[in-house]
């Protein structure tokens, strides 16, 4: 027997015969914002049609821990099919298949559609489409991803937004944005016109080197059907690869809330930066003119990899999915349940799942960045 169950039949790889997406779609619609706000990002807990995973395999990074790395996606691809329709981008579409009916329930292999292209990597969240709600119709915006700044090979990845496309899998209008560097995990939206974002990455030359700050604000405005940007000058992880992506720091929540990641070991490499992060979180102001409501995550575990490197676990990277948040999880369980309190105070009336993500942060990422929600 698998990790939940055993089933013996095929998963199909096209919309046919995929009950619910549809509903899905129309209650996204219908229910993402309110009526004055005519174009927006919509905010991670608006009504979500699927969510997308790139699943590792062999020719990837993951390759020497390919067996652990596979055991957590099948745990992530449980908690999200189990509740919405799951997109997974693969090498092997086939092989994968028979894995998720060897591992999976049935309800939750009903629930997944197989992509096969090649691919790079498996962080979906930076190569993925960034959806915008355009007057009531969703576009898919296909920014160009560059491996974060050039560090790691992306020209497969880059293309995956295209095959996506063409599978008929995700439904919109195609926008292409492959003249702009813009990755998911760094930025994040309230669904009201805010958007919340690092001057770490988005100025870093190696994503907009000819541009000024206020030309990178002025696209970000445009093209994400935004009202105006915050900006976060502080705050970083060590062993972070992404410069300091926004999902790693501070998340937007309903209700005019922040989750950020408080550090109060003034031993720690972080204490500083993070400090002065609050401080930037304290004076930031609502579309209203009010304080933000700040709740403090506490700092993860310290894990490290082979070389004694320090990885930058973060309980920041949650995914908010339909009727619950999956968080992950480092194997502390005292900081574990601290975090998942401060995250159900966030989002009350969602259930909080903990995937444990030791083995995502060995390549510097965790469960956030492996996924892009549609909507």
């Amino acid at each position: 027997m698998g990790l939940y169950s055993k089933r013996p039949s095929a998963i199909p790889t096209d919309m046919a015969e995929w009950p619910g997406m549809d509903d899905v779609r129309v209650q996204a619609v219908n229910k993402a914002a309110p009526e004055h706000i005519c174009s927006f990002m919509p905010a991670e807990w608006h009504p979500q049609r699927a969510v997308q995973l790139t699943w590792p395999h062999d020719a990837t990074d993951w390759a020497e821990r390919l067996d652990e790395v596979t055991d957590c996606y099948l745990r992530i691809a449980y908690e999200i099919s189990a509740v919405e329709p799951l997109i997974v981008v693969c090498k092997d579409a086939e092989t994968l298949s028979a894995l998720l009916h060897k591992q999976l329930p049935q309800r939750c292999v009903d629930n997944i559609r197989l992509v096969q292209c090649p691919t790079n990597d498996t962080w979906a969240r930076d190569h993925g489409f960034i959806t915008v709600n355009v007057e009531g119709e969703y576009h898919l915006l296909d920014f160009r991803f560059n491996g974060w700044g050039g560090k790691f090979d992306a020209e497969l990845d880059n293309a995956i937004n295209r095959h996506l496309y063409a599978s008929g899998l995700v439904r919109g209008v195609y926008e292409d944005h492959l003249d702009f560097e813009l990755e998911g995990g760094s930025i994040e939206s309230d669904g009201l016109g805010t958007l919340l974002t690092t001057g770490a990455c988005l100025l870093n030359p190696n994503r907009h080197h000819d541009i000024s700050k206020e030309d990178v604000e002025r696209e970000l405005l445009a093209r994400l059907k935004a009202k105006r940007v915050l900006w976060l000058d502080h705050g970083y992880l060590a062993g972070d690869d992404t410069d300091s992506h926004i999902d790693t720091l501070a998340r937007l929540c309903p209700n005019d809330t922040i989750i950020y990641v408080k550090c109060e070991d003034n031993a720690d490499e972080h204490y500083t930066e993070l400090q002065l992060m609050e401080q930037e979180l304290q004076a930031m102001l609502t579309m209203s003119g009010k304080p933000y409501r700040l709740l403090a995550l506490p700092m993860a575990p310290a894990l490290y990899d082979e070389s004694g490197l320090r990885l930058p676990t973060t309980y920041a990277n949650y995914l908010v999915v339909n009727g619950r948040v999956l968080m992950p999880s480092y194997g502390d369980s005292e900081l574990d349940s601290k975090a998942k309190a401060v995250i159900e105070r966030a989002f009350p009336n969602r259930s909080v799942v903990m995937v444990d993500c030791r083995i995502l942060v060995w390549q510097h990422g965790s469960l956030h960045c492996c996924t892009m929600q549609y909507y």
